[in-house]
């Protein structure tokens, strides 16, 4: 009887240990599960938004706030829209009553490009800076650096003032207009032609910083002095520090160069392009339902060309759009084992840049490119 119960207990203890074992199990793969799979759920969860004010800067350190106009002379607050853990972009709107408003430049045959809240029907709102004594200062796009335009407040001797997004916690980014299309005209918004799109983002390294510089430019210029274009490799980095090369690659195979092309002063906000048979292809991130989202070059004819890292050995890994922080899709090489490999670029003399997917609108799909949808412009990026 009293070996009888020794075996009883031993086997409840081995079915207890069992039963703990297989709750643990279950357990981490659930964890595992909820890490691998937490692309989608970042898309559709916003943080708590923090709202940065927007101002002119006089040199002499005072601030004129930024308001946009009705044609009744309401004002209307302006500012910077920050709802992630991310504040390298963030998006410019206007507060007119319920609604957030884009804030866009506009084509104009003007030496400096107005700048306008656009509302449906047609309506648009001034933008202004607000001086101490009620003076109404204009803001205008100055001058084109690459990707960017310097936006400016001019006040009646014509001296610029910059324009700066500050968080309740006081720090500190550039409001910009952004340029994603080569052409002049980016888009058509509700009747209006747009030239740049405003965003405010971490102070822009290497613009020239000289007003009276700027002063004798018209943004119908286009890019500041010609200069030859510098060219900046695009790696992965591994978790051991290693880089990696990143190429385009065909249907056969082939493997052609992805570099980002700083044609400007600038380099806080490159294109990536794809070099393929003497052709520049643009680098996407395309709409997709998978976990995470394709980067892929796009020729002319519509053909795609996957981008992917090469090790070494000559491993193939996938480069993806694994997440979404606000304006931001973050750029990884996924290994088969799950590890995320940083994508950054590199200039000759050692600058480097991070290598993200930009949002420009709230939508799913930016545009549509020979057939292919557009979720997101791959960009190199001071961060």
């Amino acid at each position: 009887m009293k070996k009888s119960n020794q075996f009883s207990i031993i086997a409840l203890r081995r079915f207890l240990f069992l039963l703990i074992f297989s709750i643990s199990l279950i357990a981490c793969k659930n964890s595992t599960s909820e890490v691998k799979t937490d692309t989608k759920k970042e898309e559709g969860t916003k943080a708590k938004e923090i709202l940065w004010h927007i101002n002119a800067i006089h040199p002499e350190g005072k601030s004129f706030t930024l308001k946009a106009i009705d044609k009744e002379g309401n004002l209307f607050d302006i500012i910077a829209i920050q709802n992630s853990n991310q504040h390298s972009f963030l998006d410019v709107k206007a507060m007119v009553g319920e609604k957030k408003l884009p804030v866009k430049m506009l084509v104009s045959k003007e030496k400096y490009a107005p700048v306008k809240a656009i509302d449906k029907g047609g309506l648009s709102y001034d933008i202004k800076a607000i001086t101490d004594e009620g003076e109404r200062l204009a803001v205008k796009g100055i001058t084109q650096y690459g990707n960017i335009v310097s936006l400016k407040a001019i006040n009646k001797k014509g001296e610029f003032y910059g324009v700066k997004a500050i968080s309740p916690t006081g720090e500190l980014n550039d409001v910009k207009g952004i340029k994603i299309n080569i052409k002049e005209k980016e888009m058509t918004l509700n009747g209006f032609n747009i030239y740049a799109h405003i965003k405010a983002m971490h102070q822009s390294v290497g613009e020239v910083a000289d007003d009276r510089k700027e002063k004798t430019k018209s943004k119908k210029k286009g890019k500041n002095e010609e200069m030859e274009s510098i060219i900046w490799n695009i790696k992965a980095i591994t978790l051991e520090g290693e880089n990696l090369d990143v190429k385009a690659i065909d249907s056969l195979g082939n493997k052609y160069d992805v570099k980002a092309i700083q044609d400007s002063d600038q380099y806080s906000f490159m294109n990536i392009k794809a070099f393929v048979d003497g052709n520049e292809l643009p680098v996407k991130v395309l709409v997709s339902n998978d976990n995470y989202s394709p980067v892929k070059a796009i020729a002319r004819d519509g053909t795609i060309y996957d981008i992917k890292a090469i090790s070494a050995d000559g491993t193939i890994i996938d480069i993806k759009g694994i997440g979404r922080s606000g304006s931001i899709i973050n750029i990884k090489a996924v290994t088969e084992n799950g590890d995320f490999y940083g994508i950054k670029a590199f200039s000759p003399d050692g600058k480097l840049d991070d290598v993200k997917g930009i949002k420009i609108f709230d939508r799913v799909k930016e545009m549509t490119i020979r057939g292919n949808e557009v979720y997101a412009h791959v960009k190199a990026i001071t961060q």
